[in-house]
């Protein structure tokens, strides 16, 4: 007797609900960090076979969730360390407030009506869950994406998209279960792109870049008294020494 068919072998829908799947339990470490993953056991878990994990698992690791251990299968990547989470918001500090800006000057591609939707939509979820921190987590990428985006230079895209940093971010610490700093923070630099704005907009983005790493910093107690800005020197403090998470 011939066996049921495996549709998620053929089906792309199918395929993309395992990669979400498997995303998911990588991203809030119900697959631990630097662990070997049992391809087998993982497609008896999800019922369906080893061909979509497999595919789940090269797109994994071209998100930097996963690595293919020649003749070992995959391991899931290590969380970041402090110094990694610095290194990575230095980046973003250089990169993205000079994209807001750049988006704010610029009429004929100016994303504002996409940062209005992505802050109605994420509204919309605030008021429905009362834990939003992986919607919350997909919400800033597509965020900063369409920003990036606007500014026409693939260069710069490439490179961003690259870091994975709102993935990595994400996995060492999950964030608001509400958004609230998040959000409000959006609505600033979405006011400011949409109301072409450069100088406010890139002002606008470094405070929130600064603020989400100084909650990262309060999270983690990565200093021992008050939390510094990226890329600045021990004798210069951040304004704000106290955030709530």
């Amino acid at each position: 007797m011939a066996s049921n068919p495996d549709h998620s072998q053929a089906d792309p829908h199918a395929s993309a609900s395992v990669y979400e799947l498997i995303r998911s339990r990588v991203l809030r470490e119900e697959i631990p960090p630097n662990a070997r993953i049992n391809i087998d056991a993982l497609a008896r878990e999800l019922e369906v076979s080893s061909t979509p994990v497999r595919e789940a698992l090269r797109q994994l690791q071209g998100d930097n969730l996963v690595v293919q251990e020649p003749g070992r299968g995959y391991r899931t990547t290590p969380i970041l360390n402090a110094a990694q989470l610095r290194e990575l918001f230095e980046f973003r500090l250089l990169v993205e407030p000079w994209a807001a800006k750049i988006a704010a000057m610029d009429r004929l591609q100016n994303p504002g009506y996409i940062l209005e939707r992505e802050i109605a939509d994420i509204t919309e979820l605030i008021g429905r869950q009362s834990d939003i921190r992986y919607e919350l987590m997909d919400h800033d990428i597509r965020f900063h994406d369409a920003i990036l985006r606007s500014t026409a230079n693939e260069v710069v895209r490439t490179a961003y998209a690259q870091t994975h940093c709102h993935l990595h971010a994400f996995r060492l610490h999950p964030g608001e279960r509400t958004g609230e700093f998040t959000v409000a923070e959006h609505r600033v630099i979405h006011a400011a792109i949409r109301g072409h704005e450069p100088e406010a907009a890139e002002q606008a983005m470094r405070d929130h870049l600064t603020a989400a790493y100084l909650r990262f910093e309060v999270a983690h107690g990565v200093n021992s008294g008050a939390p510094y800005l990226p890329g600045t020197h021990e004798d210069r403090p951040a304004a704000t020494t106290s955030l709530s998470l």
